[in-house]
């Protein structure tokens, strides 16, 4: 079975984007058509339509051969419910608790059907994406978390965070262990949890912008380009030329920031200080520049909609940087390549077989990693990607070493993009009005950002304010797979692991 937009009843909402409604009852119909194509589940989340005269909807987002596929279900005002996906796509599960916990949207048919989000704040029958819900109205709070436990001879269990040292975000890490031998690692995220869905309704679209760019601080530009590409989608709107360049130009300064940082991390994490005080050094010199050129140091608000605040003003200046920096970043390949130490303990740790990636739906550059080669720069070209001819980075180990090696590429194609859109930068404004808004209308955003894919989808009301809003973080589908990632390794090796992959608490955390 194939994706046949016409057998699904597909229309295409933009390139490479595709809308579509279907029966509750067909969801796990279309996941396994999905599923038989290569494709996979991307973000699932629900909404309460009440208000608009219907009851809730489901929608999952999923990436096909023709690009993405955006499908809605309708459910009941009652009991809502549909099919549980995650028998299908795993990476489901999370999703569909989560839904469950905002929205009391019910999988039929999962396994877990723990609580993620509840941590104990609302009541058995409180959802707090409901129109009706009502804050702090003295409910019960629902029971504890309970953790899997592995039972045997020698087992012992560490329990780490919620709350860690320095300024990481909380998030609860339960290994089950022998000697120093990790047999299972069970996480508990969901501590920070700031309404971020619940304060987007009613806000007018500038503000949303502002709130987008905050769901992951280091994803700015990503959540904040995807949020505009919905809003400017579901109005109808043009964005100037040289606008959406400057975007392009963003995000890839945001990717080279926080690839220098990792990299930075991960030789700190094997005793290599020099490392870490080499790339931070260069990391902290690309910030000053992004604050030079732009005025913020991580870019926060040069994209809204409409287009951007913020020109390049000054190409030589980052060209020169670019230049720069590719020379110190070649050098200190080479400085990684023949460290023995740090080899030793990058490769064949923490690996993530392709197969298993494939199943469990690992995406972006860890994805990649694993052989798992999506790139929506790549694939699916939006402006002005279809003129800068992406080249994908991959690897097939999928170890600490493979992650590190699309990191170390991707820099070094991040430049040259960066190259290429200063040199080829059109001119023209910087912003055009939005259409004005008469009737509800809705779009969704779709950025590759560092992580990987981000999502944005928006519904807009009749008075041109917010009336949902639903931000997808790629480390919905991965923090799964450093579960996976970690089995078989040393206690010692877990923050090499994690780091290697350097997800989201707060962008999966809304």
């Amino acid at each position: 079975m194939q994706i046949n937009k016409q057998d699904w009843n597909l229309t295409a909402l933009a390139p490479h984007l595709w809308r579509g409604q279907i029966e509750a009852a067909r969801l796990p119909e279309l996941a396994q058509a999905v599923k038989e194509e290569g494709g996979q589940l991307v973000a699932l989340w629900g909404a309460d339509d009440r208000h608009l005269g219907d009851g809730y909807s489901l929608h999952i987002a999923c990436i096909t051969a023709n690009g993405l596929a955006w499908v809605s279900a309708a459910l009941a005002a009652a009991a809502p419910a549909y099919p549980d996906l995650s028998a299908l796509f795993p990476q489901a599960d999370r999703m569909q608790r989560a839904t469950f916990d905002l929205l009391g949207l019910r999988a039929e048919g999962a396994v877990d059907a723990r609580k993620w989000l509840r941590h104990n704040a609302w009541g058995a029958e409180e959802f707090p994406l409901r129109r009706d819900f009502v804050a702090a109205t003295g409910a019960t709070p629902v029971d504890g978390y309970p953790f899997l436990r592995v039972e045997g001879e020698g087992v012992h269990e560490i329990p780490v965070g919620p709350i860690h040292a320095g300024t990481i975000e909380p998030g609860h890490f339960r290994f089950s262990i022998i000697g120093d031998r990790i047999l299972k690692l069970e996480q508990r995220l969901g501590y920070t949890h700031q309404g971020v869905e619940k304060r987007f309704e009613g806000m007018d679209l500038a503000a949303g912008a502002r709130l987008a760019g905050r769901v992951s601080g280091d994803s700015h530009s990503a959540f904040a380009w995807a949020y505009c590409i919905a809003v400017e989608q579901a109005t109808g709107s043009a964005v100037p030329e040289r606008a959406v360049w400057l975007r392009a130009l963003f995000l890839e300064i945001e990717r080279i920031a926080n690839h220098l940082g990792d990299l930075g991390y991960l030789g700190n994490d094997v005793a290599l200080s020099f490392g870490f005080m080499q790339f931070w050094r260069l990391k902290e010199d690309w910030l000053r520049l992004s604050a030079q050129l732009f005025g913020h140091r991580y870019l926060f608000d040069c994209i809204l909609p409409g287009g951007v605040a913020a020109d390049l003003a000054d190409a030589p200046a980052l060209l020169a940087a670019a230049d720069r920096l590719e020379a110190e970043v070649r050098e200190l390949k080479t400085i990684y390549d023949e460290h023995a130490g740090l080899q030793d303990r990058f490769a064949n740790t923490g690996i993530c077989k392709p197969a298993l990636a494939a199943r469990l739906g690992l995406t972006g550059l860890a994805g990649r990693a694993s052989a798992q080669a999506w790139d929506a720069r790549a694939q699916f070209p939006q402006a002005p990607y279809d003129r800068l001819e992406v080249n994908m980075a991959t690897h097939r180990k999928g170890d600490v070493l493979a992650r590190a090696e699309v990191r170390f590429a991707e820099v070094v194609e991040s430049l040259r993009l960066i190259r290429e859109i200063a040199r080829h930068l059109p001119a023209g404004p910087l912003h055009a009005p939005l259409a004005p808004v008469s009737a509800p209308c809705e779009g969704l955003g779709w950025v590759e950002g560092w992580r990987g894919e981000v999502l944005v989808a928006v519904r807009i009301g009749a008075d041109g304010r917010l009336d949902r809003v639903h931000p997808h973080d790629p480390s919905w589908q991965n923090w799964p797979l450093l579960e996976v990632g970690v089995l078989g390794n040393i206690v010692p090796d877990f923050p090499l692991i994690n780091k290697s992959f350097n997800l989201s608490y707060s962008g999966q955390d809304l």
